[in-house]
């Protein structure tokens, strides 16, 4: 199993999230996110009201824990659609899982998700 991890630009998450639904991937989480970065969209970006002094941006984190076989597909589907082709487009992180446990159930592994 593996953790992706997407961070996007805030406008492109309804984009990002219509692939990854059309593309049956139903469960995600999303984080609302202040981050600094090579951002050159400045006339669509706004500086950060919490953080000026960093010029810190808006950005929405993306989880989805994912079958090895499906990384490949989710990274394609998250840079298909959260891309503007401006420099601070964002980045994905892949990470592998030890292990997962469903809270309610206790099932284990692969099969909780």
């Amino acid at each position: 199993m593996k953790l992706v991890k997407a961070y996007i630009r805030h406008r492109m998450v309804e984009e990002v999230h219509h692939a990854l639904i059309k593309g049956g991937y139903c469960c995600m989480t999303f984080v609302e996110c202040e981050g600094t970065g090579q951002y050159t969209d400045h006339e669509k970006e706004h500086i950060s009201d919490k953080y000026p002094f960093a010029e810190a941006y808006r950005v929405i984190k993306i989880e989805i824990l994912s079958r090895d076989e499906d990384v490949e597909n989710l990274v394609k589907l998250i840079r298909e659609n959260g891309r503007t082709g401006y420099r601070g487009d964002g980045m994905i992180i892949i990470s592998p899982v030890e292990e997962t446990y469903k809270i309610r159930t206790d099932d284990k592994g692969v099969e909780v998700i």
